[in-house]
Formats: structure tokens, sequence, C-alpha cells
């Protein structure tokens, strides 16, 4: 049995070699990140998530693991994934300044045909952010390829005043539900 992470973020792969998963072959998914029309944020990341596991499950044995996810900032009704520009992520950071936003990541395990969907969501509060702050933290180049133009296991750490729920949701992979969703295929990481 390998595990497959449908995914070509560090952060999700650091996050199951943390866990000493030793048998991981990371095949991201490649196809278009097009949610269901109107879709709420936990119907919007388990379809995200699922059409990632299921893309990649062409190139999976019949007793692989395949494990997606999918993560993104709700903010005032509307989801930000990762930023298109500097003056997007710039965009983002304003609005998430000072305000309480929401990190949904969608999961998806699939193993011998059988899929199992799930979702976390965490809140995170922000500090008032300087606009000054705002161009360094984009010059570090760190928010460009993060939901919401943040990394809070990294600089941006130091505008999170503080959070609700899963940290490691906040990284991309809710590490807690996985487990119970890996246990519900049968397979344990403990």
């Amino acid at each position: 049995m390998t595990f497959i992470l449908a995914s070509g973020s560090p952060r999700r792969r650091e996050l199951m070699e943390m866990l000493g998963v030793k048998d991981l072959k990371i095949i991201p998914a490649k196809g278009e990140e097009h949610g269901p029309e109107g879709a709420g944020p936990r119907e919007l990341v388990m379809a995200l998530a699922a059409a990632k596991a299921e893309e990649v499950a062409a190139e999976a044995g019949e007793d692989d693991v395949i494990i997606a996810a999918d993560t993104i900032v709700w903010y005032d009704g509307r989801p930000f994934g990762k930023p298109r520009s500097r003056e997007h992520a710039a965009e983002m950071l304003r609005m998430l300044s000072g305000n309480t936003h929401h990190v949904y990541t969608g999961v998806a395990v699939l193993r011998g045909g059988v899929e199992r969907l799930g979702f976390e969501c965490t809140a995170v509060h922000f500090r008032e952010i300087a606009e000054e702050e705002i161009q360094r933290y984009i010059e570090s180049g760190e928010p460009m390829d993060k939901a919401g133009a943040y990394g809070a296991q990294g600089l941006g750490a130091l505008f999170v005043r503080g959070i609700e729920g899963d940290f490691f949701n906040v990284m991309g992979l809710p590490l807690c539900r996985l487990d119970a969703m890996l246990k519900e295929q049968g397979v344990g990481l403990l």
C-alpha cells in the first residue's frame, strides 16, 4: 500500500512526512479548479478535493490510498484563493486586516474505489496590518502561492492574533480530520 498525495503543496508534503508516512508518492492533480456554481465554502472545498482525488485515481493501484485536499479562505461571503498578482495579494491582505476570516479545507480519501469526503473550518483573527507591512510581506514572495495571500506557518504568523480550531487546517491539511477519514478506510497513521 502506498499513500498518494494528490497535491504539489510543499506544506502538505511536509505534514505527511512529519507524521512519518514512509510510502508517500506525490502526484499533483493538474486539472482546472472549478467548484459547483453558487456553492458555499464547505461544498466548494469538498468538490475540489474530490475532483483532485478522482483525477489522480487513474495512476493509483487498487490498494493505494489517495489523499487530496483543497483550501480556501472565506471572508465576507466569498472565497479567497491564491492571489493572481501582487496587487491582488495586497487587496486580500487589506480586507483581512483587523478582521476574522475562516479557513476551509476539503479532504478526499480514496481507496479501492471507496471515497470519503470531509472538511474542516478554522477561524483566524488578524490584527491590523500597516500598508508598509503588507508591501514588505509581498516583497518576501511568501503570499503568492497561498490561499488568502498568507502563510500562518511563515512570516504571515506575524498577522495572526489568534486561531480557533485546527492549526494544521490553516496550513492546508487538517491532520485530525484526515486521520479519522483514513481510519474509516481501514488505514491508521498510528
